[in-house]
């Protein structure tokens, strides 16, 4: 696992249940990630540290700009490789676990020329 995906994989998180749930404290991404707690504190404290994330006194989290920016590209990438590994007729699970591998490693100019073949075959 790349240095950077480790990250990209928990902001990405932060950002699913923030829009699922409304809110996200650390026992949230624990029990969606499966990762021990002490994992999790660890991580948020280096995402804290990186300006990514802010949390308040009660434990909840909230995405940065930096943090959001981040965590959009990521779903982004997620969700319109998830979608295109499916039209190719993966199964639904494995195209969202190839879809996170891939995430992390295609270059924007890559997933940006993916994005406009995949959006052009969707709209025929």
């Amino acid at each position: 696992m790349r240095k950077n995906e480790s990250a990209e994989n928990y902001l990405e998180t932060i950002l699913m249940l923030k829009n699922k749930n409304g809110a996200v404290r650390s026992i949230d991404i624990v029990r969606k990630m499966e990762f021990s707690k002490p994992s999790v504190s660890h991580a948020m404290g280096l995402l804290r540290q990186k300006g990514h994330i802010t949390m308040d006194k009660e434990g909840w989290i909230e995405l940065t700009e930096s943090g959001r920016q981040i965590a959009e590209r990521i779903y982004e990438r997620h969700c319109l490789l998830t979608e295109w590994l499916i039209r190719l007729g993966v199964s639904a699970e494995t195209a969202a676990e190839d879809a996170c591998k891939l995430e992390h490693d295609l270059s924007e100019e890559t997933f940006e020329k993916m994005k406009a073949h995949i959006k052009k075959q969707i709209e025929e």
